[in-house]
C-alpha cells in the first residue's frame, strides 16, 4: 500500500495471489459451480498475460497444462517429481478462500472442490488439505461459529497429514506458538496467516500484523486478509486501502455474485 517495493510496482497493484483467486471467483460466477479444468484454463491465460510474480511451483505446472496435461496431471506431475523442502508450497492456499462463500453450508463438497483447487498447481496433502482446512474455517466465520478452526480441524483432521494438524491444532486451542514462520511453506504460511487472521483485534491489525512480519508477505497477508474478512466483514476494511486498488469495484461484484451462487 506503500507502492514501489520490491517489484517495484504502484500502491494498491494487486500480485499473483489475488489474480489467481480472481479466476477461480470468476469461474465460479460464470459457470455457477466449480469447473476445475475452466479455472486451470483461466490460469493459463493468466500465466501468459506475462505477471510480474509467480511461484515456482505453479509455474511449472501451468507449463505442463500448457503442453497438454489434464488439470489434474499437472500438479500432481510436479509434487512428484519435487524433492521434500520444495514441494509443499502456498501457492494454492493463498487462492482458494472464494470458495469458501458458495460452498459456506456445505462442508463435504467444500472439503472436495478445495482439494480440487490446490490439485491444479499443489498436489501435496499438506496443500490441498491446508486449502480444505482454511475454507472451512473461512465458511465457519461467515456461518457465525464459535470455534471455526477447531471446527475445520475435527471434519478433516482424521486424514490430513500430522504436521498440519499438529501446527493448526495450538491455534484452535486459542495459545499462540513461540515462534511463527514466515516462509513459502505452506504449513508455515497457514499457521503465521491464522493466528493473525483470528488473533488480532481487527480487520486492519491482522492485515498490518501478517504482512509486516516479512518473509512471503502477500501470500501470508492474502490468507490473514481472507480469514480478517471473512471474520469482522468488509466494512471494516479502511477506505484509503480500498480506494488504492482499481480492482474493488469487480471484487465487490464478484462477493456478491458469489452470494448468489450459494
Amino acid at each position: 500500500m506503500i507502492g514501489h517495493g520490491t517489484w517495484n510496482q504502484p500502491a494498491g497493484t494487486i500480485t499473483d495471489d489475488t489474480e489467481q483467486a480472481l479466476c477461480i471467483a470468476r469461474s465460479l460466477v460464470e459457470h455457477q459451480t466449480f469447473d476445475p479444468a475452466d479455472v486451470a484454463d483461466r490460469f493459463v491465460a493468466w500465466y501468459e498475460s506475462g505477471p510480474f510474480d509467480i511461484g515456482g511451483m505453479t509455474r511449472r505446472a501451468l507449463t505442463r497444462l500448457k503442453r497438454g496435461d489434464t488439470w489434474d496431471e499437472a500438479g500432481q506431475q510436479v509434487w512428484e517429481q519435487s524433492q521434500e523442502g520444495q514441494n509443499a508450497g502456498n501457492g494454492s492456499v493463498m487462492r482458494c478462500p472464494p470458495l469458501a462463500i458458495p460452498y459456506a453450508s456445505d462442508w463435504d463438497r467444500l472439503v472436495e472442490v478445495s482439494r480440487q483447487s490446490s490439485q491444479i498447481t499443489h498436489a501435496d496433502p499438506r496443500c490441498t488439505d491446508g486449502c480444505a482446512i482454511l475454507n472451512l474455517t473461512v465458511a465457519g466465520l461467515l456461518e457465525d461459529v464459535d470455534t471455526p478452526l477447531q471446527d475445520a480441524l475435527e471434519y478433516v483432521g482424521a486424514d490430513a497429514p500430522d504436521e498440519l494438524v499438529m501446527a493448526l491444532r495450538q491455534l484452535a486451542r486459542g495459545d499462540s506458538p513461540s515462534k511463527l514462520e514466515t516462509s513459502g511453506y505452506a504449513v508455515h504460511s497457514l499457521q503465521t496467516a491464522l493466528h493473525d487472521g483470528l488473533f488480532a483485534d481487527s480487520a486492519e491489525d491482522a492485515i498490518v500484523t501478517a504482512v509486516n512480519r516479512g518473509g512471503d508477505t502477500d501470500t501470508i497477508g492474502a490468507i490473514a486478509g481472507a480469514v480478517a474478512g471473512a471474520r469482522f466483514g468488509a466494512s471494516q476494511l479502511p477506505d484509503r486501502w480500498l480506494s488504492a486498488i482499481d480492482e474493488t469495484d469487480e471484487l465487490e461484484t464478484l462477493a456478491e455474485r458469489l452470494v448468489e451462487v450459494a
